[in-house]
């Protein structure tokens, strides 16, 4: 097998050999446009089976091919004229086809036009080498083309604060990250990575809150309860927790999405390691004793017998990319690594632990704080795991805590059962790596 793949190898080589270097650039270059054109033509001719589009594939395909071909004579000829001519041609063509379905056909709508010039565009992108910018904005746009019904669903369901916290927070990623000073301030926090962190751990809440939207009641509370571990497990407890206070049929049901967010709360301190820490020595450590409690997480949840069989309610949780939550998240990530430093400085790792009650309020803010420090080289890896893995278990204990105040009776006793087990589990997990890894 070997053999003939070499051949095949060594005959095409042989072949290309033969080729003009100007051709075969030509060539590649035809057929990249091309099929960016294909690929996002196939998607606009999905929909002529309803008859409401203007350009298919073959329009699209050209349409790239257009664009790749008068740049590149524009390129080698120097003749630019060839390319502004095609392009006001493109220009008018795409807005005659937005004139016509909104106009004359009084459908609403300039998706067509629109990507038929921007198919046009990654042409140009390509004759200039810029394959693979062609190839991304190619693919994205084929994306969001299919993803229509998704997207409309998604912008419905979202609230004015919603919208507005989001808008906020971009201001904060395109505006006030740059213009944070690079610098480190007491030999401990640099600036401008602790905003980097905390926009980052709000991005993937934020990606999951959006899942959560998009999925909808429809698609159950455990889903919820799921995802919502990712955004904040003591919100998504507390949420639930209130649910089942108000419909006691629901207590089987949030009593599954209260576990669930807890096992997905462990994923996510692992992510977040990963994220602060990029050597990732910090996660390698932390991923035997977390796995195992995420483990045996997911087996109560699979153990608990439903009895209800709807459960349209929508949990109710503040958007992570909100300010409030982002800076309460960011104070407590700054205050904990400056703690961490003091304690480690005249405690040693001893002091260090004591980091660990911290997962009483939020063990995400431990975890990156921690796990900053280790990837600075203040503290050992293993320490940060072990800190960062203790973390988890407090807060899985505060589920308790969470549930005894907000919840119904019947819900506290099993919730209370269960997480007894779990912190059980984790604590024997947490004291046999601890073992295990002083030994190494």
């Amino acid at each position: 097998m070997y053999d003939i793949l070499t051949l095949i190898v060594y005959t095409v080589n042989q072949w290309l050999a033969f080729i003009d270097p100007v051709t075969y650039d030509f060539f590649e270059k035809f057929g990249l446009a091309a099929l960016i054109g294909i690929l996002i033509g196939i998607e606009r001719e999905r929909k002529s089976i309803r008859g409401d589009i203007f350009a298919g594939a073959r329009t699209f395909t050209i349409a790239s091919i257009l664009g790749m071909v008068s740049t590149y004579i524009a390129i080698h000829q120097n003749a630019f004229s060839i390319l502004y001519l095609t392009m006001i041609f493109l220009i008018i063509i795409s807005t005659v086809m937005i004139y016509v379905k909104n106009v004359v056909y009084r459908q609403v709508g300039t998706t067509g036009g629109i990507a038929l010039f921007f198919v046009f565009l990654m042409g140009v992108l390509v004759a200039y080498d810029y394959y693979l910018f062609a190839t991304m904005g190619a693919v994205a746009v084929t994306f969001l083309l299919l993803e229509k019904t998704t997207f409309r669903t998604f912008a419905t369901n979202l609230n004015q604060d919603e919208v507005t916290n989001a808008v906020q927070f971009l201001i904060i990623i395109f505006i006030l990250f740059p213009m944070t000073p690079n610098i480190v301030i007491l030999d401990i926090i640099n600036l401008r990575y602790a905003l980097g962190i905390v926009v980052i751990v709000s991005a993937i809440s934020f990606i999951s809150f959006l899942l959560m939207k998009t999925a909808g009641p429809m698609r159950g509370i455990p889903i919820s309860g799921l995802i919502g571990g990712l955004v904040n497990s003591e919100a998504t407890t507390g949420a639930l927790a209130s649910l089942a206070r108000k419909k006691e049929t629901y207590i089987s049901v949030c009593y599954q999405g209260i576990v669930l967010s807890n096992a997905t709360m462990l994923i996510r301190n692992l992510v977040i390691a990963f994220i602060v820490d990029p050597s990732g020595n910090v996660l390698i450590m932390m991923i035997p004793p977390q796995l195992f409690l995420t483990t045996v997480n997911l087996g109560l949840a699979v153990k608990e017998k439903r009895t209800d069989q709807e459960n349209l309610e929508t949990l109710e949780i503040e958007s992570p990319f909100a300010l409030k939550p982002a800076f309460k998240f960011g104070f407590g990530f700054v205050v904990l690594i400056i703690l961490a430093n003091y304690l480690n400085l005249n405690f040693g790792s001893v002091g260090v632990f004591s980091l660990a009650l911290g997962g009483l309020v939020s063990s995400a803010a431990v975890t990156a704080s921690i796990g900053a420090l280790a990837f600075k080289g203040s503290i050992t890896p293993a320490t940060a795991a072990l800190v960062a893995i203790l973390a988890s278990v407090i807060s899985t204990s505060n589920k308790i805590i969470l549930v005894r105040y907000s919840g119904s009776e019947k819900l506290n006793k099993k919730v209370q059962k269960s997480f007894l087990v779990l912190i059980i589990a984790g604590a024997t997990a947490f004291i046999i790596w601890a073992a295990a890894i002083s030994l190494l």
